[in-house]
């Protein structure tokens, strides 16, 4: 029997530690709660909001007036499929414990997604990626709650409308599909996914011309811990969403006025496929005149990377909300480029 809980605090259940309560939270370890809960807020005419990690969510201080459904689904399945391994996990599992058992066994394909905080059923609403990887290079099916219908379905990569950090279920579909599992398809003894500067320099400074998986997770871990990308007890830096602000995709005309701002200083960038050019959203950050541990009362840019928003004691998620757009205003002054925020956000933060 469906057993909501009323007036239940949301701080506790996301990275920032911060946000008022939901009217009602239901945390689902099965599917048949999952439906359960939807059909139940549905009655009542309440949004039903779906938490996972809550490691890239910013609440609103007046909460969620609504039912807050907590994913626990957990179990792994594994299916040989013409020389590849199918691994399906549900919603609920872990992401980093994934990587490691599909790591540890030689599976190929999510090696440089380590150390990422969260759940799998976040990764393809996300499209989660890092390091030269992306969760829709290896994604091959998405089995969801299709709220509109009230039917199970199970969604193909074409289906999930993959971008940059974007999916169907992000920006396509907002809040119609809830994540049940997902299925990867890796290459069981294939080669590590080496292609990402940062982690080419430290393998070869290691001698390691040709890495093993795990050398490759082990140098992936170290790279976002020199960051406080890994969620550690005692990092003060560990109240945080990770990359608060994405990087700015931007077409040859923008790039050009851009350029023209930063005459003189290098800015990098990187040419997508679809011929425009990504930049880093870190260096304009910083050539904006923001710099690492440069706080605001009790939030401030992490010690050790500028694209993450750290929360201290005292903190509240307006205080976020107005940090965020004082270095979006930074940036758009110094370089006529206007950042987005990567997070989720519920409730009016005044941002995108």
């Amino acid at each position: 029997m469906l057993n909501p809980v009323e007036h239940a605090p949301l701080a506790p259940h996301c990275t920032l530690r911060i946000g008022g309560p939901a009217r009602y939270l239901v945390e689902a370890s099965d599917e048949a709660v999952v439906a359960e809960a939807v059909e139940w807020a549905g009655a009542r005419r309440l949004p039903v909001r779906v938490l996972g990690g809550g490691s890239n969510l910013v609440i609103a201080d007046e909460g969620v007036d609504g039912l807050v459904l907590k994913i626990a689904l957990r179990g792994v399945s594994t299916q040989e499929a013409s020389g590849t391994m199918e691994v399906t996990a549900a919603a609920g599992e872990p992401w980093d414990a994934l990587v490691r058992h599909t790591v540890e066994r030689g599976w190929a394909g999510l090696e440089c997604l380590s150390g990422i905080p969260g759940l799998v059923g976040a990764t393809p609403i996300q499209n989660v990626g890092a390091y030269g990887q992306e969760v829709s290079d290896t994604l091959t099916a998405v089995r969801a709650l299709d709220r509109k219908s009230g039917v199970v379905v199970t969604l193909g990569p074409a289906e999930c409308g993959f971008g940059y950090r974007d999916s169907l279920f992000k920006s396509g579909a907002p809040g119609r599909y809830v994540v049940l599992a997902v299925t990867y398809r890796l290459t069981p003894g294939g080669a590590p996914n080496v292609r990402y500067a940062d982690l080419t320099r430290d393998l070869e400074r290691r001698g390691l011309a040709r890495p093993s998986l795990a050398q490759v997770r082990e140098t992936v871990l170290a790279i976002r811990r020199s960051k406080s990308m890994v969620l550690e007890p005692g990092d003060p830096n560990a109240r945080s969403c990770g990359s608060f602000f994405l990087n700015p995709i931007v077409d040859g005309a923008a790039l050009a006025a851009i350029e023209a701002r930063a005459a003189g200083l290098g800015m990098p960038r990187w040419p997508q496929p679809d011929g425009r050019v990504k930049l880093s959203a870190a260096w304009l950050i910083e050539r904006a005149g923001f710099t690492r541990g440069q706080a605001d009362g009790p939030v401030g840019l992490s010690t050790r990377h500028t694209l993450a928003i750290v929360c201290h004691d005292g903190a509240r998620a307006r205080d976020v909300a107005a940090f965020a757009r004082r270095v979006r205003a930074g940036v758009e002054q110094r370089f006529g480029v206007r950042l987005h925020p990567e997070p989720i956000f519920w409730g009016s933060l005044g941002l995108d």
